[in-house]
């Protein structure tokens, strides 16, 4: 019952640094790879710089970029001619506004007068009436 199986004694003595397919990276080592790895991706990238469906694929996208940029302009376009109608519409109503206040102001001052006019007048003839009622 304190016996451990057979297959984990054997485990726990083997020597696992005997391995053959067990390697130790050194730091030489992974520089190389790395480089390896790094020269085999930019060769890949400059296989496919040729390559006709690359180029087609560049040429749509660049195509994209500028139907985009057009459309674009489009819009800033479209934006600034509807800003300037909003600014001559806002104009426009403010003259209304300004002629529409200058003639009430007018009409005012003209209703005004004829008011103070009318006054004098009545009170001219009460004054007339009164002399002629004293003489």
């Amino acid at each position: 019952a304190d016996r451990a199986p057979l297959f984990f004694a054997t485990l726990d003595q083997f020597d696992w640094s005997e391995m053959k397919a067990f390697k130790d990276p050194t730091l030489s080592d992974r520089l190389s790879s790395s480089t390896a790895a790094k020269s085999a991706a930019l060769a890949r990238f400059r296989a496919r710089a040729g390559d006709p469906a690359v180029t087609e694929q560049r040429a749509a996208r660049l195509a994209m970029a500028a139907e985009r940029e057009r459309r674009a302009a489009e819009r800033a376009e479209a934006r600034r001619i509807e800003n300037e109608r909003q600014a001559a519409d806002l104009a426009a109503r403010e003259l209304a506004e300004r002629v529409e206040r200058e003639g009430r102001q007018i009409r005012e001052a003209d209703e005004q007068a004829a008011l103070e006019v009318q006054r004098k007048s009545e009170r001219d003839m009460r004054y007339a009436a009164r002399k002629a009622r004293k003489a």
